[in-house]
């Protein structure tokens, strides 16, 4: 997300070998690299993308796409303009509708920030947060509201089984200058009830560092949470809640304001091994089907008071990675992405994307897909970066790229083969956000500059996945 950005000049500098859109890069060792990326295309999907006359989304043949929002040109019922930099966003059923929660990774340097409205900001020295964007059931736009204000560098997050927002901080901002309150928290958002988004808490059991994305298991409601961050690189984290504990709207709330609230349930960080030796880094693992067994840590200090959460531990304790992005529940489990890998940056191997699934039943982690490091990120058919991603009803996954070079949504197959969805043809800017609608008609996305919200409807289901 926003510390990726100063990737692009690493990998312009050159990042050696590798294939592109090969899984693992396997197909390289057998055919060569030119031979691999050929017989690697995909052959899932919708088809080839077909260049847009208004320069921004390509699209496969049938699809169409139209504008939800635009980050100062649409405005906000409370009369300012749409916030800039969307990210992270996921889809509610509404009464003749739906509603999207968009998150704003907002730093503070960027034109238009969430504003301060009373009674829903945290800390008005923060300009980051979350807007709520009301669609008709075939995408127009009604009208966007803001639902949490007041919050910093907003990111990814997650959808809970009572279907509310869990909106993630990716920073470990503390007090002092403009900010009056530490950061670095996750808020959950309600998308319908406006009340209830009031006075935002912050939920200071999931620790607070560097939060990226969050997944809940509807049976346990056990929260899984990312981290995206480096020197040393971060972490994979596991919340258990208190054993009398019951999830459902306001439950987070309630737990966080309760007496010993900030340190209530248990935040364990994930420690993997494969035949008994310990896992150092997720970039050990360069084939897909890689099985590592998972044991769970206990966070010494979860508010990071002193010693950042992630350096509380020794490298032989956890198992680290870099870029640790989006993630989702779904088939039992959670899927979570680390969008690259390089050796500089403390990783064992290179990479640029891994696809992960964790079994809470088998307490086993699988490679699901691995991108090679992209030799040219400005060919087309060639991806890296994967960062938000979505499970998809048709089958498989949406990935947002956030690679170099062109941008893509990049579809998924359960057999792990990569295809085109949509193609950035305005500039190099990120996508974030996929989510469908709960009806699977309309595919939701944003370009993070200059802050777009699209809705893509087409031929669902056509393709061969």
């Amino acid at each position: 997300m926003s510390n990726a950005l100063p990737r692009r000049d690493l990998l312009r500098a050159g990042a050696a070998g590798g294939l592109g859109i090969a899984i693992a890069g396997s197909l390289e060792a057998i055919a060569g690299p030119l031979e691999a990326q050929a017989a690697a295309r995909p052959r899932a999907g919708y088809g080839p993308l077909v260049a847009d006359p208004a320069g921004l989304l390509a699209l496969p043949k049938g699809f169409r796409y139209r504008i939800v929002a635009e980050a100062g040109r649409t405005l906000l019922e409370s009369g300012q303009p749409t916030p800039s930099d969307a990210d992270g966003t996921a889809c509610f059923r509404a009464r003749h509708g739906w509603v999207l929660v968009n998150n704003h990774e907002i730093n503070g340097t960027e034109p238009y920030g969430v504003p301060a409205l009373p009674g829903l900001t945290y800390d008005p020295g923060a300009a980051g947060g979350t807007t709520n964007i009301v669609v008709d059931h075939h995408g127009n736009r009604v009208r966007e509201y803001v639902s949490v204000a007041g919050t910093h560098n907003n990111c990814a997050g997650g959808v809970t089984p009572w279907n509310t927002w869990l909106t993630c901080e990716e920073t470990e901002q503390r007090a002092g200058g403009v900010f009056q309150k530490d950061h670095g928290y996750v808020f959950e958002v309600d998308p319908v009830d406006r009340d209830a988004n009031l006075n935002p808490v912050p939920l200071a059991f999931l620790g607070r560092y560097a939060h990226e994305a969050v997944a809940v298991d509807p049976h346990s409601h056990r929260i899984f949470l990312t981290e995206d961050a480096g020197g040393p690189l971060g972490l994979y984290y596991r919340w258990t809640p208190p054993r009398k504990f019951r999830g459902g709207k306001g439950a987070l709330r309630d737990l966080a304001l309760s007496p010993g609230g900030g340190t209530a349930g248990t935040l364990e960080a994930m420690k993997c091994s494969w035949r008994g030796r310990h896992v150092f880094d997720l970039s050990e693992a360069t084939a897909p089907g890689t099985r590592y067994d998972v044991q769970w840590v206990d966070v010494p200090e979860r508010n990071g008071s002193t010693v950042p959460v992630r350096k509380q531990f020794t490298d032989d304790q956890v198992t680290r990675s870099r870029k640790l992005e989006g993630q989702w529940w779904g088939d039992g489990g959670v899927y979570f992405v680390a969008s690259y890998a390089r050796k500089d940056d403390g990783s064992r191997n290179e990479h640029d994307g891994q696809v992960w699934f964790y079994d809470p039943d088998h307490r086993t982690i699988t490679l699901k897909t691995i991108f090679g490091v992209n030799p040219d990120p400005a060919v087309e058919g060639a991806y890296d970066g994967p960062d938000n991603i979505t499970l998809s009803p048709y089958g498989g996954l949406i990935m947002a790229e956030d690679g170099e070079g062109l941008s893509h949504l990049v579809g998924l197959t359960e057999r792990g083969t990569a295809y085109p969805m949509a193609r950035n043809e305005l500039n190099d800017s990120e996508f974030t956000g996929p989510t469908f609608s709960q009806d699977a008609s309309i595919l939701f996305a944003n370009l993070q500059s200059p802050g777009y919200v699209f809705a893509i409807t087409g031929p669902w289901g056509r393709g061969h996945h």
